[in-house]
């Protein structure tokens, strides 16, 4: 078992398959080193975790929402190394859109828990770049989608 393994059984997770793409776009692309994941939407075993924060969810379950995209932007970056996670060097960024009444501001903090899980799981390669930003709507009314930039060796 490798440490990331370890680290994540821990927690009590695990990387789910790798989402397939719901329209006409690739799940990544790779360019040399950098790999590209599209955006992951929050879903959990129970299916999508829809709503709105400052309406339907509070920031604790928004960064649970932004854990769970984070899970699947790992499922899409094991894909991508053909299952051999030892391949990722470090996060580079993430962008994290939430679903967000015009009065909510806690964006960063609903994005902490996709970063806070990446820091957990690869120590300092998992430190990186960001932006968090509010979004009217999301696909199919989800609470967060988030994207991600990752450095391969």
């Amino acid at each position: 078992m490798t440490d990331f393994d370890t680290r994540l059984a821990d927690l009590g997770l695990s990387l789910p398959d790798a989402p397939a793409p719901a329209a006409n776009y690739v799940p990544f692309v790779q360019s040399g080193a950098m790999l590209y994941v599209s955006g992951q939407i929050c879903q959990d075993e129970n299916g999508l975790i829809l709503g709105k924060l400052g309406a339907d969810l509070d920031t604790a379950a928004g960064a649970k929402a932004a854990e769970r995209c984070a899970l699947s932007l790992l499922a899409q970056v094991r894909a991508a190394c053909g299952g051999d996670l030892s391949k990722l060097k470090r996060v580079v960024k993430l962008t994290g859109f939430v679903n967000s009444t015009p009065d909510f501001t806690e964006q960063p903090k609903v994005v902490n828990g996709a970063s806070d899980l990446m820091v957990a799981l690869l120590g300092d390669a998992g430190r990186h770049a960001r932006s968090a930003v509010s979004a009217a709507s999301l696909p199919l009314g989800v609470a967060v989608e988030i994207e991600g930039i990752f450095e391969l060796s």
